[in-house]
């Protein structure tokens, strides 16, 4: 069985604390560090297996010490086509993990913020598991046909939103306002802000794309 893969990206942890975040990783993981995301490694206390990115936001005191821990480091130039986190992205990818956990890429700008939810419909991706984690929220994308379980607890908010196209063929159990073959149409906020009633929740899709953003109630 493959390593799920965590990939630390460069952006604020927002309102996940180091312990939370600390509790997301576990020792089997593979980490990798997106730039900027080794100084999170470092306050963790964790050493990323991976460095990737054109390494402006690493020091060369920093990128000496992690590379002398073992660290391996694949610098990309500055001028490229793709972000830091997209080359982690397709980096995990191509190291064949089918669960990846994505910590510190929402955040105060925008654009990347809006970039990074988007890389969840990247094609390449294909049946690999990916999510993005902060504080009590997380988020994945499912693609039609599929369906996808949410697990938390009653009274946990869950947002459904359909990009890139209408979502056809919604049909959701254990939320509070349930949907059976319903369409969600892009652009429209009726998928916003359910809830679960029961400790799981599945959400099955015919086609299209779908944001589903599961938030906590609870702490931790």
């Amino acid at each position: 069985m493959l390593p799920r893969a965590v990939i630390i990206a460069n952006g604020p942890f927002g309102l996940i604390d180091l312990t939370t975040a600390r509790r997301l990783i576990a020792p089997t993981d593979r980490l990798i560090a997106a730039d900027g995301g080794a100084r999170h490694c470092r306050a963790l206390g964790l050493r990323p297996h991976v460095l990737i990115g054109d390494l402006d936001s690493v020091s060369p005191a920093e990128l000496a010490a992690l590379e002398t821990s073992g660290t391996q480091v694949l610098r990309h130039p500055v001028r490229k086509d793709q972000t830091d986190l997209e080359l982690a992205l397709d980096l995990a990818i191509r190291d064949g993990a089918d669960d990846i956990l994505i910590l510190a890429a929402l955040g105060a700008r925008w654009d990347h913020t809006l970039a990074n939810v988007f890389l969840l419909a990247r094609p390449g991706l294909g049946a690999a598991r990916v999510r993005l984690a902060d504080g009590r929220q997380t988020i994945s994308l499912l693609r039609g046909p599929g369906h996808i379980s949410l697990d938390g607890h009653p009274y946990d908010t869950v947002s459904l939103i359909p990009i890139g196209g209408d979502a056809l063929g919604v049909t959701t159990t254990g939320l509070e306002y349930p949907l059976t073959d319903s369409t969600l149409k892009f652009g429209s906020t009726l998928g916003v802000s359910n809830a679960l009633v029961e400790a799981r929740a599945t959400v099955a899709l015919q086609e299209g794309l779908l944001v589903c953003v599961l938030i906590s109630s609870t702490e931790g």
